[in-house]
């Protein structure tokens, strides 16, 4: 039975990754910083009160942890917001930076002694990440964040090899959630979640580093 860590467990794609893991029969603990009664009704071990941009809130989950194992590293958490070239604000492209790509990097550092030869660490990006994907320009806080993400999933993936840890760095499609306002447009968390176990599951050393679409489609960089 694997034991997978989950950020941004309350809601969303985070909510549905406990969600099927738990009904796979695997061990799950579930990082937030509030939970919620959907989170709560699913069984899993939850730790609440984690603020991942927060030293300090990480050192504290650490601890509790005690000495368990990690198999499964899901960085789920992120936070979008708009920033066109007219709305540009130096304090929300902060933000965007400390939550999407500095605090999965700290809590990954965080966690080493936790994880093992086999442990798969998974980085939620986005495709708005991939600079050659990118012709409809905008969102800077958030394209930039997610390019950095990936070149930190890049990075962690050449790392951690010696360690016999791999790496996936993955977009979920276009997901109807809080986060894109429920958009008509997008596929359910459960269809998207889906897809990206699949990928988690498929993951080896061999194909660490990779940028994956949800759907299995490797997207550019």
């Amino acid at each position: 039975m694997a034991t997978h860590l989950i950020t941004g467990a309350n809601r969303g794609i985070g909510a549905e990754y406990c969600r099927q893991l738990r009904a796979r029969g695997e061990e799950v603990v579930a990082v937030c910083r509030t939970a919620s009664p959907e989170l709560e009704a699913l069984g899993v071990r939850i730790e609440a009160g984690v603020d991942i941009t927060s030293e300090a809130a990480i050192d504290s989950l650490v601890e509790r942890l005690g000495d368990l194992a990690i198999d499964g590293l899901i960085h789920n958490a992120g936070v979008y917001e708009s920033t066109s070239l007219e709305t540009l604000d130096p304090q929300s492209l902060r933000r965007q930076f400390e939550v999407n790509a500095i605090a999965p990097l700290q809590l990954t550092r965080a966690l080493l002694n936790h994880l093992h030869p086999g442990s798969k660490v998974s980085l939620m990006t986005s495709r708005m990440g991939s600079i050659a994907d990118n012709s409809s320009g905008g969102s800077y806080g958030y394209r930039m964040s997610k390019v950095a993400l990936c070149m930190a999933g890049k990075s962690l993936a050449v790392d951690l090899k010696p360690r016999g840890i791999a790496v996936a760095i993955l977009h979920p499609g276009l997901v109807s959630t809080r986060m894109t306002g429920f958009t008509a447009n997008g596929i359910t968390p459960e269809q998207s979640v889906r897809g990206l176990l699949e990928r988690i599951d498929a993951l080896s050393l061999e194909t660490s580093g990779t940028f994956w679409h949800a759907n299995g489609e490797v997207l550019p960089w």
